[in-house]
């Protein structure tokens, strides 16, 4: 009987409390202006921090109605500013709030209301915009659809300091270019366009953002300086041209860079010495500010070194860590100084204890908020690991020897957040540079096993790091590379080298390449059937030049040592030559034809492989162009060619010397022995020595 009950007992309930919101959006049609009024302000007391009376109303139907009476010129001032702030009001509750306003057309009603002369319902108007386009549910590209009205935005920034202050934190939250939080770096998206097609910093900076913002920075009010400075970080983020024009913009008569600095002093409050070091980290990236600039090393990095110590809250303490992960990224120096800053290596491993059962945390609120994003921590701290590491041997041996550090790496690798899997894989990829580490500490902890799992089925931006790393485990000296190979690696490379993705072309045919450096024939044969020979003639047609180099280099590879050459070309020595017809004949760079004329003179290296090249006479009057070349490099590596075809010791010699010589070969030789280049000049007296003997 209680299911039967049950529905009738919701929906009566559900009937109250909607009858007792109906009231207030029936007065909003009262024919008296004054009761519309009255009604307006008690609706606007009785939303205020009650989530569910929102709900309510905007089910009722209020949303529309209050837009109406927003947008009347009969409406008076104060009756269209108070349904501006009870829609600011509904706009503060949950996501589908927004939508609900999103769906009703908002935006285009309150950026009409800005044209008004009125300043309390324009302060009003952007106080709900502000509160609308905080929301992750709201498009950024809503702020952009018409052209006057970043300009008009940036003349009302002279009005008040809440237009300054509103106006400024919608600009941060509508300059979408990467989240900071998702730096780490390169293979991210690139900037949103909007739908007028310059991106948001570009239009922003065009309407005069930097010179309009930069004096809010000196304002009196604590939150327009903030807002400020927020939106110069969200300018500057991977952008030079933002970046170079504030190093010279001046407020009374301050450079920026000084003003950041003065806002990083430990007494100023750590939401504004943070985003300072964020502007100053960003200048710095874009080439802006030198990296060994004193605000730089004694001012920025020291900061957000302070950030991470384990005193700061969780989200002070990622955001300190990304940053400085971001500013160190690339400068060698930067990164040694900050390993050695405040124990940061050892200070870092902290986030992966974070909440202990000894947390000093007492607010039960906090303790579940960061209960459910201590895993933020723990990406931040791999994507700093994988900055520090990223360059110097000796830091990359500190953070190994961190405690458990391989042990947290694996378990990163098999996390259910993406970011943190993504975060783990790039510091392995970091570490995995080090020739030493390969040996002893990544072969202690099996890193392989978790790293192929994590290939199997991954994102691409996942795969392009994890399949970096792979390349390294896969070198000559490192002992990871025969499990590798026994647990079906040949297989994922090859399906990796037909990815429309070009940086997992680039890593597939690489790390084939260095598997076949030095392997067994057999190893090398599983690669070519894997391979097929219309992927690799798909593969050396690739427009892209590395990925051209790369399987030149895999052929070059799978081309050495007698035996396996002569085997290999007795299997696909007819396509291996059409291939390298190709390349000869097409336009490549220097490096490309060097490349393929090296793997010729492995060619004719081999015993019997090297018949190929004396039969084909195309390929014979190519090389003999190559050994007259204006090039150096090519005419070495046509030299090489011909050396290893008239070698004296090696049977048939006398025919092959024969034939070159009726080429002219020989001709070339005894000019090419009088070369300047001594490179050159040596190779052509040793190969006519062939000659004489």
């Amino acid at each position: 009987m209680a299911c039967v009950l049950e529905a009738p007992l919701r929906m009566s309930v559900l009937s109250e409390v909607t009858a007792s919101s109906r009231h207030y959006v029936d007065r909003l049609f009262d024919l008296d202006p004054q009761k519309v009024l009255q009604g307006v302000i008690d609706m606007k007391n009785a939303v205020i921090g009650n989530n569910k009376q929102k709900a309510n109303l905007i089910v009722l139907g209020a949303v529309p109605r209050l837009l109406y009476l927003l947008q009347q010129e009969t409406s008076s001032a104060e009756l269209r500013t108070e349904c501006a702030v009870v829609l600011g009001s509904l706009a503060m509750g949950t996501e589908n709030n927004v939508k609900s306003l999103l769906d009703c057309h908002i935006i285009p009603a309150l950026l009409q209301g800005l044209l008004s002369p009125d300043l309390k319902f324009i302060e009003a108007c952007l106080r709900c915009l502000r509160t609308i386009f905080i929301s992750p549910v709201t498009p950024e590209d809503l702020l952009y659809t018409d052209a006057t009205v970043i300009s008009h935005l940036m003349a009302l920034l002279s009005r008040s300091r809440y237009t300054q202050e509103y106006i400024c934190q919608i600009f941060s939250h509508c300059c979408k270019l990467q989240h900071w939080h998702s730096c780490g770096f390169k293979s991210l998206p690139q900037p949103l366009l909007c739908a007028n097609g310059p991106d948001h910093q570009t239009i922003l900076f065009n309407h005069g953002a930097v010179q309009n913002i930069a004096h809010l920075l000196v304002s009196t009010s604590y939150k327009v300086r903030m807002q400020a400075l927020k939106c110069f970080s969200v300018l500057a983020f991977e952008n030079p041209q933002v970046s170079m024009t504030l190093v010279n913009v001046s407020v009374d008569g301050e450079l920026l860079p000084q003003i950041f600095v003065k806002m990083l002093q430990r007494d100023k409050p750590i939401e504004m010495q943070l985003t300072s070091a964020k502007c100053l980290t960003s200048m710095c990236r874009a080439g802006a500010i030198r990296t060994d600039d004193s605000c730089i090393v004694l001012k920025t990095l020291p900061c957000l070194v302070r950030m991470c110590s384990k005193e700061r809250l969780l989200e002070e303490r990622v955001e300190g860590a990304e940053t400085l992960a971001y500013l160190i990224e690339t400068d060698v120096e930067l990164q040694r100084i900050a390993s050695i800053t405040d124990h940061l290596i050892v200070m870092l491993a902290d986030y992966f204890k974070y909440p202990s059962s000894v947390s000093a945390i007492t607010d039960i609120k906090r303790l579940d908020h960061d209960l459910k994003h201590a895993h933020e921590l723990r990406q931040a701290a791999f994507k700093l690991y994988a900055s520090l590491g990223a360059n110097d041997e000796d830091i990359r041996k500190k953070i190994i020897e961190t405690e458990n550090m391989m042990d947290r790496i694996v378990n990163g690798l098999s996390e259910s957040s993406i970011k943190v899997r993504l975060a783990a894989v790039r510091c392995l990829h970091s570490l995995s540079r080090s020739v030493q580490q390969l040996r002893t500490s990544f072969q202690d902890h099996a890193v392989w096993k978790p790293l192929m799992k994590v290939l199997q089925n991954a994102p691409n931006e996942i795969l392009v790091v994890a399949s970096s790393t792979l390349c390294n485990l896969l070198l000559e000296f490192s002992p990871s590379k025969e499990p590798i190979l026994e647990s079906g690696a040949i297989e994922l490379l090859c399906s990796l080298t037909q990815s429309e993705n070009l940086a997992l072309r680039v890593n597939g045919i690489w790390a084939l390449m260095n598997m076949a450096f030095q392997a067994e024939q057999k190893i090398k044969s599983d690669i070519l059937r894997g391979l097929s020979t219309e992927q690799l003639f798909q593969l050396l047609s690739d427009s892209d030049v590395n990925v051209l180099m790369k399987t030149l280099g895999l052929l070059r590879n799978l081309l050495s040592t007698r035996p396996h050459i002569d085997h290999i070309m007795s299997t696909h020595g007819k396509q291996i030559m059409q291939a390298v017809t190709l390349i000869l004949e097409g336009e490549h760079n220097i490096e490309v034809k060097e490349q393929t004329l090296c793997i010729l003179a492995n060619i004719a290296d081999g015993t019997t492989a090297k018949e190929l090249i004396m039969t084909n006479d195309d390929i014979l009057q190519k090389i003999k162009y190559y050994m007259s070349h204006s090039n150096a490099k090519l005419q070495l590596a046509a030299m090489f060619c011909i050396s290893n075809l008239i070698w004296n010791e090696e049977e048939g010699s006398q025919e092959r010397q024969d034939k070159l010589r009726d080429m002219g070969i020989v001709d070339i030789l005894h000019k090419l022995s009088q070369s300047s280049d001594p490179n050159l000049c040596d190779k052509a007296k040793t190969a006519l020595q062939q000659y004489l003997a």
